[in-house]
């Protein structure tokens, strides 16, 4: 309930609607109730005298009765979904800028799963027990109650029975309920935890074909969706017992009063009227603590839901943007001071000490073997991630002291892994420029010699992307991953291992293309492959976390017997250097 009552916040602004759509349902249950006695009263006074005048007046009133609740029920609801739909959207808004904003150490406290089931089932969960709670919670407790006294003021005869199906039915609802919220919360985990697998499994489709593993990928999700399976049904088993339970309570009761009425009626001490009146009320106590009970089983769904929401929230972010942050025209000099760093807080460093610097301009090579810690030492630069211990240095600056925005806008930013969304090619790249005119977009194009294929493709730079660019080869999406980062003309680039898809004469190409366009950019390449970056102001050797040896090409390959080795192995395999 703790972190229910801590989203109360997004409720505030919709206060008004939030007190608006009870206020209905409480006119719509008073009518209601009045109703029962209104039907009373044609029989007993009506029917039984032959008033016909007096039929017509009380059957008016109960038209009338019965318009105000129609009034009352379609104000409530339409009242109750508004806020309960402004409430969802701004929570859900608010998690996604939450998510947008985590740091890569932030997203592992999670799963891509359980995230996505933030952003849609626990927020849809919740959207629904704002409106069960404004429309359901209120006439629920207010028909219950108000049935109750109406039974005491008109039939008090048979007052006695509600002593003995009352309690029988609350103990029932307290007791399910209780069961359902601890079964769903049950229900959830085993949706993240679906949702985490077939995520998995189409983002590696490629590769379960290939190995053929199609089989054994069906087998782990027939277990995992079995599991959800069995906790749902499990689940729902507790939530149908309620509602046949509730009606045998409330049919002993009705057999039991109708006995009781019977023998009253036969000995001229009670009007036929009142056990029908009774009846009705007997059945809206029966709904009312229903309708209770629901409400009741849709917050058990929604208060785990809320916790799970509340987390992500209230997540610390490793990566803040300081108070006192400064903002500077960016030339691109680098500077690493003993920099150390660690994927989790308490593990192992994967950068031990790392010192260079880089004049603004200069292209620095960056190589090791794979697992080396080379591309690591890339994201602390954007502030991926954040430094252990140490400091990263730009233009003389702290960039923890840098507006975090200026620091990014600054830095033209290719990973390893080229990362593109389901848009046009001309909108992926103004993803590096918001800006960025079609001219500018074509000679990024030319730059990365991505425009060989783009000018070939039907609709060429208005070409739509299939999600993650499926419809793409690998050294086409690596191109148009440089493309984005060169549109920016960032003071720095950073190129991580862009061209391991790209052909020797491509990248012969781009790397003319860089020196040609970004000539007073600082540039860091990052690759496996000495020919990538041999022709570097500097190169880093990163082994095991460590930067063992920096350089020139021809300096390496007189003081570095692991560069040495490298290059001698590439040449062995057939790789091409001009030394």
């Amino acid at each position: 309930m703790k972190a229910a009552w801590k989203l109360r916040k997004y409720l505030n602004p919709y206060i008004f609607f939030a007190i608006l759509a009870p206020s209905m349902m409480i006119l719509e249950v008073v009518m209601d109730l009045v109703q029962p006695t209104i039907l009373q009263k044609i029989i007993d006074n009506g029917i039984a005298n032959g008033d016909e005048k007096y039929i017509i007046s009380m059957f008016v009133l109960m038209i009338l009765a019965a318009f105000m609740a129609l009034i009352g029920g379609v104000g409530c609801s339409i009242y109750a979904t508004k806020t309960a739909v402004n409430f969802a959207t701004d929570i859900r808004q608010d998690l996604y800028e939450t998510i947008t904003h985590f740091s890569e150490r932030n997203k592992d406290h999670f799963t891509l799963g359980k995230l996505i089931t933030n952003l849609t089932m626990d927020v849809e969960t919740l959207q629904r027990a704002v409106i069960m709670m404004l429309k359901v919670f209120v006439r629920g407790p207010l028909m219950f109650i108000g049935a109750i006294i109406f039974v005491y003021i008109t039939a008090r005869e048979l007052f006695s029975v509600l002593l003995y199906v009352v309690p029988l039915l609350a103990i029932s609802v307290i007791v399910l309920t209780q069961l359902t919220g601890k079964f769903f919360r049950k229900v959830q985990l085993a949706v993240d935890v679906m949702n985490t697998k077939v995520q998995e499994n189409l983002a590696g489709i490629r590769v379960i074909k290939a190995f053929n593993r199609k089989n054994h990928q069906v087998k782990q999700f027939l277990e995992v969706n079995g599991l959800l399976t069995k906790r749902n049904i499990t689940a729902e088993q507790v939530v149908a017992v309620l509602m046949p339970l509730t009606a045998l309570i409330v049919n002993m009761g009705l057999v039991y009063a109708l006995w009781i009425g019977a023998i009253k009626v036969d000995n001229n001490t009670m009007d036929v009227g009142v056990i029908l009146a009774f009846i009705n009320y007997l059945m809206m106590i029966m709904n009312g603590l229903m309708s209770s009970s629901n409400v009741l089983i849709q917050i058990a769904r929604a208060i785990p839901s809320a916790e799970r929401i509340v987390t992500v929230l209230e997540e610390p972010n490793e990566i803040l943007n300081p108070d006192n942050s400064i903002k500077i025209s960016i030339r691109g000099e680098v500077q690493f001071k003993d920099v150390s760093f660690s994927y989790t807080k308490q593990g192992e460093p994967v950068l031990k000490n790392i010192s260079f610097h880089a004049k603004a301009g200069e292209t620095i090579g960056i190589i090791g073997m794979t697992g080396s810690g080379k591309s690591t030492i890339m994201k602390l630069l954007p502030r991926i991630f954040d430094v252990d211990s140490g400091e990263i240095l730009v233009d003389n600056q702290s960039i923890k002291h840098i507006d975090l925005q200026n620091l990014r806008q600054s830095i033209g930013y290719a990973p390893q892994k080229a990362a593109l969304f389901s848009m046009s090619i001309e909108e992926n790249l103004k993803y590096g420029k918001s800006d960025a005119s079609l001219n500018e977009i074509i000679e990024a194009l030319e730059a990365s010699c991505a425009a060989e294929f783009v000018e070939k493709l039907p609709d060429k730079e208005q070409h739509v992307l299939t999600q993650g660019a499926t419809n793409l080869s690998g050294g086409q999406k690596q191109r148009l991953a440089m493309a984005r980062a060169f549109v920016r003309k960032p003071s720095i680039l950073i190129l991580d291992d862009t061209t391991s898809a790209v052909d020797a004469i491509s990248e012969k190409k781009i790397q003319q293309a860089i020196a040609t366009n970004f000539p007073n950019s600082t540039k860091f390449i990052i690759s496996s492959k000495v020919s990538s970056i041999k022709d570097a102001d500097q190169i880093l050797v990163i082994d095991d976390g460590y930067l063992i040896a920096s350089g020139t090409h021809q300096q390496l390959l007189k003081t570095s017997e692991h560069y040495k080795e490298m290059v001698e192995t590439q040449m062995e395999k057939g790789g091409v250097l001009n030394e």
